[in-house]
């Protein structure tokens, strides 16, 4: 719980043996806002880590002796976080100046919204940024159905309130990759989102070759197959009749065989042939007709030009 003299909003950082990416996530923390405290959680790195934290004054660094993972690693850094309002930020990615304070104080105008996140920049691994934000538009109110079949929110953008977990508890540590999006569908199933329309975090976008959490979408996609099960169990989504509910497993296979389609492209595309592999060995956990409004609506209408506009994410 937040003290009578706590900061404001806590930032998260996790991170493990990327001493050089998380200096700028640290230094635009400190930038994103006033009376915020910046937590690195370094789950079991190498000493070079806590070398570079101890050069910023008033950082909270937390070191785990035994590597707890993406998920396990945020809920530590919930636990010792002193905010009113949370949020993450990836070692890797970087928050805008201001846009915490920004996005708190429309929050406070909205007092039945539980979270508000917003739009990110696209980066490359070049350094290079992409001309559209992601995602194009963001829906607020009710989002939780939509959220059911298709993760739109980036991480690093979501600020939420921390009575929120008191009804929906800390993040499934189990959950490796969609840990995040997991918290957004259980936040959003009894908590209106708000949205800013606008950027306020830059989110590096990761490759079959980068290493990164979403590297693996074979893992991505079964994990998130093993959530969705989950979801169902929720109360909202517990009411719907079969066929409803058949239709939100149609649409979020739709979802995943595309991801795991332009994914395997990718992959060749780097010369990860096992990784393509594995992708299409997926496919065989998702429902089977979404294979057909795949290939008529997505693939069989994607021109050279959509297939090199997909590909260029990676120049």
């Amino acid at each position: 719980m937040r003290s009578m003299n706590g900061p404001r909003a806590s930032v998260i950082i996790t991170t493990y043996n990327r001493p050089a990416a998380v200096v700028r996530a640290i230094e635009s923390a400190f930038l994103a806002g006033r009376d915020l405290e910046v937590i690195v959680v370094d789950d079991a790195s190498n000493e070079t880590t806590a070398e570079v934290c101890r050069r910023f004054p008033g950082l909270r660094y937390v070191r785990v002796d035994r590597n707890q993972g993406v998920a396990g690693a945020r809920n530590i850094g919930l636990a010792v976080s002193r905010g009113d309002y949370l949020t993450f930020l990836d070692d890797d990615d970087a928050r805008l100046p201001g846009s915490l304070d920004r996005q708190i104080e429309m929050l406070d105008r909205q007092p039945d919204a539980g979270f508000i996140y917003g739009q990110a920049i696209v980066e490359r691994h070049d350094g290079s940024f992409r001309k559209m934000p992601r995602p194009l538009e963001c829906p607020e109110g009710d989002i939780f159905w939509r959220l059911l079949t298709h993760n739109f929110i980036p991480c690093g953008s979501v600020v939420f309130r921390r009575k929120c977990l008191s009804a929906v508890g800390l993040l499934d540590h189990r959950v490796a990759g969609p840990d995040d999006w997991d918290l957004w569908v259980r936040l959003s199933e009894i908590y209106a989102a708000a949205a800013v329309q606008e950027p306020v975090v830059i989110w590096r976008r990761s490759t079959p070759a980068s290493g990164q959490g979403t590297s693996e979408a074979n893992r991505m996609v079964t994990f998130g197959v093993q959530q969705f099960r989950q979801w169902m169990s929720l109360p909202r989504a517990a009411e719907l009749t079969r066929r409803a509910q058949r239709k939100l497993w149609r649409g979020f296979s739709e979802r995943m065989i595309e991801h795991l389609g332009w994914q395997s492209i990718r992959a060749v595309r780097y010369g990860r042939i096992a990784q393509a592999g594995k992708n299409f060995l997926t496919l065989r956990r998702l429902y089977p007709p979404a294979f057909a409004s795949v290939a008529k609506n997505r693939f069989a209408r994607s021109t050279w030009q959509q297939v090199k506009n997909e590909l260029s994410f990676d120049r």
